[in-house]
């Protein structure tokens, strides 16, 4: 038996003599060193483990080696590294023509500056072999499978969006501004929408869903501790933490990639999850990838019950978005003086980035054009400024100072308006005209930078052949030895 002496030898020596000279008793029966932590009749003692070197570098040999330093490439070795293009002298295994990369999604969308930081990717991943980098993007943190889940629902590369509206909201749904139940401009009479943006409804219908035990828990942003008015995705489940996080930030935040449940258990009811309702607000990008995976139905690993959760949708009126770093950092800080500690609140209204002070100050009223350079390049394709795919989008045009304009598109909308439209000052909607033109320029403009047909009868997905002959992206980069 294991760790028992064998017969007819001692368990001090691998002798079977009465006069064996050998005497050690650091060698065990067979022959080896007697094991750590094991008796003489082989049994196992308290176990001691050996405190690991601090501070200790690999390279133990080498005269004046440093142990502060990690040995690196020696001088004037270049390592050929090999790359994916192995493959092909490993074996004649052809990658079957179904398959899609994350390799091709990064080729084609995050590489060339089109990603548009919505999270719909991670959430698709039934394998949850992409995560979140610390530039924000998409990251492969494991094997890629080839599945084509990330390519297929990604709304800048195989998610035909404009086909999405249409299975969303109908045949109405890709004219206008859609075909809404009904409109209004609204606004919140109490105390803390000093700190909203605009009329504060969206604020106010999730504590209404919440207090009236629709939702355990909504999806929104907030801002980050570390960084001042960058965005991080956060779940509120209480009015509360609602009114705290109240307000608009101007850089996406990955949000479908943080419907992991588990993150948040410690803010959630004690419920099975399978019973959790949810609301999400977000950019209409995130809400058409929201409601194209839910048009599914296969296991979605860490996003799946989170996703399942949602049940009310709200989007928010977009052009387009920015880069954190390069909107708070180059365009404001370095170019114009303005650090994030002195901002108070940021707007982009009537075609102008406004920025004030704590005090309700203006530091900045310019064209938006002048921000271009540090927009989302992904945003210049969309043509969805109204959130068609929506239960509720809520923006600030076609409303006066301090409205809301709210655009009610589902029967689960006209819920979440009807808990909430007591505590609302409201009247109809004060300007279709301007919600529709800007709707009209968000297209127009979506036209030129799209590099595709856009179609909203196509098939909702779009081949990753046809989409590198429209873009002039690499076809089959897996394939090459990147």
């Amino acid at each position: 038996m294991p760790g028992v002496p064998n017969a007819g030898k001692t368990a001090d020596s691998g002798c079977t003599d009465d006069d064996c000279s050998c005497g050690s008793n650091d060698v065990a029966t067979d022959g080896g060193t007697r094991p750590a932590n094991v008796d003489e009749m082989g049994n196992l003692a308290d176990v001691e483990f050996t405190t690991p070197a601090e501070g200790k570098s690999q390279d133990v040999d080498s005269p004046g080696a440093d142990p502060t330093e990690r040995p690196g490439v020696p001088e004037g070795v270049d390592l050929d590294t090999p790359g994916y293009g192995i493959r092909d002298e490993m074996n004649d295994i052809e990658t079957p023509d179904s398959k899609t990369w994350f390799m091709e999604l990064d080729e084609a969308v995050i590489q060339s500056d089109r990603c548009i930081q919505c999270g719909t990717c991670v959430a698709a991943c039934p394998s949850d072999s992409i995560g979140i980098g610390d530039d924000g993007k998409p990251k492969l943190v494991k094997m890629c499978t080839g599945c084509s889940m990330c390519w297929d629902f990604c709304p800048r590369g195989g998610l035909r969006y404009e086909r999405q509206w249409k299975i969303t909201g109908g045949d109405d749904n890709v004219s206008g501004a859609g075909d809404p139940i009904t409109e209004f401009s609204a606004t919140v009479e109490e105390d803390w929408r000093e700190n909203s943006q605009d009329g504060g409804v969206v604020t106010s219908i999730l504590i209404h869903l919440l207090e009236a035990g629709e939702i355990d828990g909504a999806l929104v942003a907030t801002e980050s501790d570390e960084e001042p008015w960058k965005a991080e995705s956060y779940l509120a489940t209480s009015p509360q933490d609602l009114v705290e996080s109240a307000g608009s930030f101007y850089n996406q935040t990955m949000a479908l990639g943080n419907l992991d449940l588990t993150q948040w258990e410690h803010k959630l009811p004690d419920k099975d999850w399978d019973d959790l309702s949810l609301a999400v607000v977000g950019t209409p990008c995130e809400i058409e990838g929201i409601r194209a995976l839910q048009d599914f139905d296969w296991d979605l690993q860490a996003q799946d019950q989170g996703l399942s959760a949602v049940d009310y949708r709200i989007s928010l009126m977009c052009t387009k978005n920015f880069n954190y770093e390069r909107l708070i950092g180059e365009q404001l800080e370095e170019k114009r003086g303005i650090s994030p500690d002195q901002i108070g609140k940021m707007d982009v209204l009537e075609g102008e980035m406004r920025v004030y002070d704590h005090d309700g100050e203006p530091l900045v009223k310019e064209d938006v054009k002048e921000f271009h350079d540090a927009t989302l390049k992904g945003c210049d394709e969309c043509a969805d400024f109204t959130g068609y795919t929506s239960d509720i989008t809520v923006g600030s045009v076609g409303s006066s100072d301090e409205y809301s304009s709210v655009i009610v598109r589902t029967e689960q909308g006209l819920k979440a308006w009807e808990l909430t439209e007591d505590d609302l000052d409201y009247h109809d909607l004060e300007s279709r005209k301007a919600v529709g033109k800007l709707q009209s320029w968000d297209k127009k403009k979506a036209f030129e930078s799209l590099e595709r047909p856009f179609d909203p009868d196509a098939p909702r997905f779009i081949d990753y052949e046809d989409h590198a002959q429209n873009y002039g992206v690499e076809l089959n980069p897996h394939d090459a030895d990147h």
